[in-house]
C-alpha cells in the first residue's frame, strides 16, 4: 500500500516531540505520522479532539474553487500535518457541513472547507475544485508549511460526495477519499485505487444507498480498501448535523489511511455497531 511508502521515504528528521496536554508526541521511529493520545470512543465521540485549532478565510478570488475557510491545528512541535479538502452538496453553503471543520482538525489534520464556484456545480466539477483547493492549500495558502503535501484526502456531502469520488479517480495519489450521502450518475468506480470511506443514510429519498452508497461501494475493488457505514433512519442531509458516528468513522478513516495510525483499526475492524448503525461492511485494513 501507499502508506507503506510513505514509511519508507521518511528520513531521520522525524525526532520524538511532546504532544499536546504533556502527551508525547508519536514522531516515532515505527510510525513518525503518528499523532496524539492513544484514542478512545469517549474521544473520538467529543464535540473536540486534543488539538487546539484555529481557522484563516479564504478568498473567494482564488483560482479553481468559491474561496473557504481553513481550520488547522495551533501546535508547532508536532511538525507537519496531514490535511482534508471537503466540499459542500447542492445548493448549498460549506456552513452547511462546517461542524466538521474544527472537528476533524483538533484530531491533527489541517481542513480546508471549500465554496463552490456555483452552488448548481455537478460532481464532476466539485471533484476539480476539491484538487484545485488541496493544491491551493499545499502551495499557495497561509498555512501551507504545516501541511504535508504527500499526505492528503477529500470528503464532500452529496454532490460534494460524488465530487469526492471523481477526485479520487483523477488523483490516485491521495491516501484517502470520504464520500457522505453521495450522488453521481456514475455508478461504477473500479478504477479507484484510495482507501475510501462512504457513509450512507438508510432513509435518504435524494440519493437513495440502493442506487448510489452502495453500487459505488460495490465496484470499488477490495484491493483499495474501502468501507461503508449506513446510518439507521438517517435522512440525506445527516452530515448538516452533528452526530458521533460520521465524526467518529471520518477521524478514524483519516488517521488510520493518511497518518498510517493503526491504533485506529479497532474502530475500522469490525467496525461500529448500535442503534444508530444500520449496516457495515469494510475489507478489514491490514496493517
Amino acid at each position: 500500500m501507499k502508506t507503506a511508502i510513505r514509511l519508507l521515504a521518511t528520513t531521520a528528521a522525524a525526532v520524538l516531540a511532546v504532544g499536546v496536554a504533556g502527551v508525547p508526541n508519536a514522531l516515532a521511529a515505527d510510525n513518525p505520522y503518528e499523532r496524539g493520545p492513544a484514542p478512545t470512543t469517549s474521544i473520538l465521540d467529543a464535540t473536540r479532539g486534543p488539538y487546539a485549532t484555529s481557522q484563516t478565510t479564504v478568498s473567494s478570488l482564488v483560482t479553481g474553487f468559491g474561496g473557504g475557510i481553513i481550520y488547522y491545528p495551533t501546535t508547532t512541535s508536532d511538525g507537519t500535518f496531514g490535511a482534508i479538502a471537503l466540499s459542500p452538496g447542492y445548493t448549498a453553503a460549506w456552513s452547511s457541513i462546517s461542524w466538521l471543520g474544527p472537528r476533524i482538525a483538533s484530531h491533527g489534520f489541517v481542513v480546508i472547507g471549500i465554496e463552490t464556484n456555483s452552488r448548481f456545480d455537478q460532481p464532476a466539477s466539485r471533484g476539480a475544485q476539491l484538487l484545485a483547493a488541496l493544491d491551493y492549500l499545499t502551495n499557495s495558502s497561509s498555512v501551507r508549511t504545516r501541511v504535508d503535501a504527500t499526505r492528503l484526502a477529500v470528503g464532500g456531502h452529496s454532490m460534494g460526495g460524488g465530487g469526492t469520488l471523481e477526485a479520487a479517480s483523477d488523483r490516485p495519489s491521495l491516501q484517502a477519499a470520504i464520500p457522505l450521502a453521495p450522488w453521481n450518475t456514475d455508478k461504477s468506480w473500479s478504477e479507484l485505487r484510495v482507501p475510501t470511506l462512504i457513509i450512507g443514510g438508510e432513509s435518504d429519498t435524494v440519493a437513495a444507498v440502493s442506487s448510489h452508497s452502495i453500487p459505488f461501494y460495490n465496484s470499488i475493488p477490495a484491493s483499495a480498501e474501502k468501507a461503508y457505514l449506513e446510518l439507521n433512519n438517517a435522512s440525506h442531509f445527516f452530515p448538516q448535523s452533528t452526530n458521533a458516528p460520521t465524526g467518529r468513522q471520518m477521524v478514524a478513516w483519516l488517521k488510520r489511511f493518511v497518518d498510517n495510525d493503526t491504533r485506529y483499526e479497532q474502530f475500522l475492524c469490525p467496525g461500529p455497531s448500535g442503534s444508530a448503525i444500520d449496516e457495515y461492511r469494510n475489507t478489514c485494513p491490514s496493517s
